[in-house]
């Protein structure tokens, strides 16, 4: 029998991709926005099989070859799914402990309404340049801004769009970031030459972002500080408000600096808050565990749930009872369950030949240094709506690139930087992406609320277009 496969022409291999916008957008329409709970999840399941039937009648590849790499993208985000569960139980912890709403109530006496939008920014993007995770940052400091925005009277989108903004421009160029190290290791190109030359873009679009929250902070109508009083006394009254509980954050950021695992980290730093709770928070803990009994039982039960389960504290104001429940490990299940079936949708599309097929259309506008750029960050946002991971976007543009690049003059670092400003900044973006599935999950914000807000990572691939146009330090080689 000829085992020989066809390579798939670009029109046959958007057929998969065609079905599965026409059905996200069906599910949108038929969930009202709430596709998380498992619609989107039946998208992408129905997508592959979609994938797999074209690949199977025309011959494109065998089951097996399918099958292997569905299989090895799951392994590639399987330390993607524990940190998940661990940031599940840390924001819950975190929560309960009244470590968030300690830096909330602190928070609101510190940050100005007018600048809020902009410091909620630059914390971020602090946070994440010593973290190297934007997950991280989100899931801690990132919670608790939401909280003082929430109680400023910000909309979720703004408030969504200044964290995130902030966690990925600080992500991009810490050198410990997992993104940055593998777009530079797989373009050869070292770390800090790496990091330096995406300055050039990263700089200006955090400026415009800065320019633009800002701006809007100062056009805001702060809630009233009454109100703001309102939330303050409604937190003091619910949790023992206490500079104590930020000894937690504190031994966090030791861990950081000291560069432990971020598995690591982040399981210490939530089983910490949760002792922490069990010390500042009794009568949380007991509300959570439903016991009226004073005795250790109920206390490690509310210390468990606060982990794994939901948990619901009543303050008697409808915002800060949202704000505070928390849906600990279980919360995250659905986040992991979509990351798996976008998972199966990125191996058959990568195993069939019909990834590399679409790519090669974008090829064919390689004709000149902008067109060049503007092809690889367009094939990066392309990826993370095929393969749902940023590291597969990163990974794949790469190596698909490197020896064009290479072909045409060009320095390693401008495929380096051209990937991360397509790949890493635009992945939060994508619903159905690791990023924005995260995200939205631990924000409660949907990631099409905040999608328009998010303005560094918007700019941030046509920056690296613009600045491709005007050849601004970018030097090439003509090869004989």
């Amino acid at each position: 029998m000829d085992d020989r496969r066809k390579i798939p022409s670009p029109l046959l291999s958007m057929v998969p991709v065609a079905a599965l916008v026409g059905l996200l957008f069906l599910v949108l329409k038929l969930f009202d926005g709430d596709t998380l709970s498992g619609a989107s999840q039946i998208v992408l399941i129905l997508s592959t099989a979609v994938c797999i039937a074209v690949a199977m009648i025309f011959r494109l590849a065998r089951w097996r070859d399918i099958e292997r790499a569905i299989v090895g993208n799951i392994s590639n985000v399987t330390p993607a799914l524990l940190i998940l569960l661990l940031i599940g139980a840390l924001s819950g912890a975190w929560m309960v402990s009244g470590i968030i709403p300690t830096l909330i109530y602190y928070g609101m006496m510190i940050i100005s309404p007018d600048m809020y939008l902009a410091s909620t920014c630059v914390i971020c993007a602090a946070v994440s340049v010593m973290t190297g995770s934007s997950w991280t940052t989100v899931a801690t400091v990132g919670i608790a801004l939401a909280g003082i925005g929430t109680a400023q009277g910000f909309s979720p989108g703004w408030i969504g769009g200044a964290i995130i903004s902030g966690a990925y421009f600080g992500d991009k160029i810490s050198p410990l970031s997992d993104t940055t190290v593998m777009a530079s290791a797989i373009t050869d190109t070292p770390l800090f030459t790496h990091i330096r030359y995406m300055m050039v873009t990263t700089v200006p679009s955090i400026a415009i972002a800065l320019a633009v929250f800002t701006v809007a902070g100062f056009r805001h109508s702060a809630a009233s500080p009454e109100g703001i009083s309102v939330f303050a006394d409604t937190l003091k009254g619910t949790f023992n408000i206490s500079l104590w509980l930020l000894l937690v954050p504190a031994a966090t950021a030791l861990l950081i600096v000291r560069k432990a695992p971020p598995m690591a980290t982040l399981f210490v730093s939530g089983i910490l808050a949760a002792a922490f709770a069990v010390i500042f928070q009794p009568h949380v803990l007991r509300a959570i565990a439903d016991g009226d009994s004073t005795g250790a039982a109920v206390l490690v039960k509310g210390f468990f749930i606060s982990l794994y389960g939901s948990t619901h504290v009543s303050t008697g104001h409808a915002t800060i009872d949202s704000l505070v429940a928390t849906r600990g490990m279980a919360g995250m299940m659905n986040t992991i369950w979509l990351i798996l079936c976008a998972m199966c949708f990125g191996g058959a599309m990568t195993a069939s030949g019909m990834l590399g097929s679409i790519v090669s259309v974008f090829a064919r506008f390689m004709r000149n240094t902008a067109g060049t750029v503007a092809t690889t960050v367009f094939s990066g946002i392309f990826f993370n709506v095929c393969t749902g991971d940023q590291y597969l976007s990163i990974i794949l543009t790469g190596d698909i690139y490197r020896d064009i690049y290479r072909s045409k003059g060009y320095e390693s670092r401008l495929l380096s930087r051209s990937a991360e400003d397509g790949a890493t900044v635009t992945s939060p973006l994508v619903p159905w992406n690791t990023c924005g599935m995260t995200q939205a999950t631990v924000l409660g914000i949907s990631t099409l609320t905040y999608l328009p807000y998010c303005i560094f990572n918007l700019v941030s691939p046509l920056m690296s277009i613009l600045v491709a146009a005007t050849g601004y330090k970018i030097r090439r080689e003509i090869l004989q």
